[in-house]
């Protein structure tokens, strides 16, 4: 008996994340170094762990509120308005999830439906692709290249004014791969467009604590709050990858109908893990800063040597990754040209083609990694190129 020809068909439209894909390519050769995942090398803060070590002993193993704890969700709220002075409330306007990953999943599948417009300026995460092309959506694309990587309100408009089907807009900001960010100028041009249009914002804020301009980080939220939904969580801000901890903000109305979709996709987020959050969010507001010291001199290390390598290369305004036109000279496309970079001198990027049709010819790398590494790939990549030429 075929059974295959009964799954979901829109199964059809996707594959496994090209960026795992390509990393496992890799992790075969001897002695690969990877600047690949965006996976920080720091541990999480100590602070954090004795935390969750201690609501096991305390016998905190149960189920917790669909929504996650109340705790947890009123330190959400307490961030949100010292950080950004946003007001949400704990008992309603917060929903705990496993991951930023989750969160995104919970909100596509709760308002897209068949034939709905998804907008997304690219080159992007491909993470939002699946579950839109799964609940049947249609992904449109806004290439961003010439605005240095940026959405501006014309691209915006124009593309809403020729997409009448159009649902939500995803913008992700700093930006995952690029590393682009926006400024509260920016960000209310962009709003002025929006409110225009019966549309959501699904604002992905999961690197808002690693942003590197002097006027921080600010929320689209705060300008067109009754249509934006603000996915966060703590895995890039703490280096809390596999505690799996992500918490939406929005409207008490769209939290509502998103937990009845978070509930049947997980229940609830670990129990161990919202109290290790709880900790991060009370106790380690500061925590982030010595991270994002440290990305900051990686960054600025890398823009430089990749400059003089003839990557063209925009300084990145938040994240942990270089997006790095590939120079001209190189013939292959982005991934063979990794391919075989890593193949003969075992250190590995990401191509940008994992990105979408327009971050073919580009490079992600992470700086998540140690200086030594990161220069030691430098070095690699400058002898790759001398011997490409010859």
């Amino acid at each position: 008996m075929d059974l295959k020809n009964r799954l979901n068909k829109n199964l059809n439209k996707i594959t496994v994340s090209a960026i795992r894909l390509f990393d496992q390519e890799v992790s075969t050769i001897p002695g690969i170094q990877k600047l690949t995942l965006g996976e920080p090398n720091f541990f999480t803060p100590d602070h954090v762990k004795q935390a969750a070590i201690k609501s096991i002993q305390d016998n905190q193993n149960h189920y917790t509120h669909n929504a996650g704890l109340i705790e947890l969700r009123q330190a959400i709220a307490d961030f949100y308005q010292e950080k950004y002075a946003l007001k949400f409330r704990a008992e309603d306007e917060i929903l705990t999830t496993v991951g930023v990953t989750e969160a995104i999943s919970t909100v596509i599948y709760s308002i897209i439906e068949a034939n709905d417009q998804i907008l997304i300026p690219a080159p992007a995460y491909p993470g939002y692709g699946a579950p839109i092309l799964l609940n049947g959506g249609e992904i449109v694309e806004i290439d961003t290249r010439s605005e240095g990587f940026l959405l501006t309100p014309y691209l915006l408009d124009n593309t809403l004014k020729n997409s009448p089907r159009a649902k939500a807009l995803i913008l992700n900001y700093p930006s995952n791969p690029t590393g682009a960010s926006y400024s509260r100028e920016q960000l209310a041009q962009l709003a002025k467009v929006i409110s225009q249009y019966n549309i959501f914002v699904i604002a992905d804020e999961v690197y808002s604590e690693l942003s590197y301009s002097l006027e921080g980080h600010h929320s689209i939220a705060e300008f067109i709050p009754e249509q934006t939904i603000i996915l966060n969580g703590l895995s890039k801000s703490h280096a809390m990858t596999g505690w799996r901890i992500g918490y939406i903000l929005a409207q008490r109305e769209l939290i509502s109908e998103f937990t009845k979709t978070h509930q049947y996709l997980v229940t609830a987020a670990s129990t161990t893990s919202q109290y290790a959050a709880l900790e991060a969010l009370r106790n380690g507001k500061d925590d982030p800063n010595v991270m994002k010291k440290a990305y900051i001199e990686r960054r600025d290390f890398l823009v430089k040597s990749l400059k003089t390598l003839n990557f063209q290369v925009i300084n990145p305004a938040g994240a942990f990754y270089i997006f790095a036109k590939i120079p001209e000279f190189v013939s292959l496309n982005s991934h063979d040209f990794l391919l075989d970079f890593a193949k003969k001198k075992s250190f590995a990027f990401i191509p940008g083609s994992a990105f979408g049709k327009f971050g073919e010819g580009y490079v992600r790398i992470s700086y998540a990694s140690s200086m030594e590494v990161i220069k030691s790939a430098m070095s690699a990549l400058d002898d790759y190129l001398k011997e490409y030429l010859n």
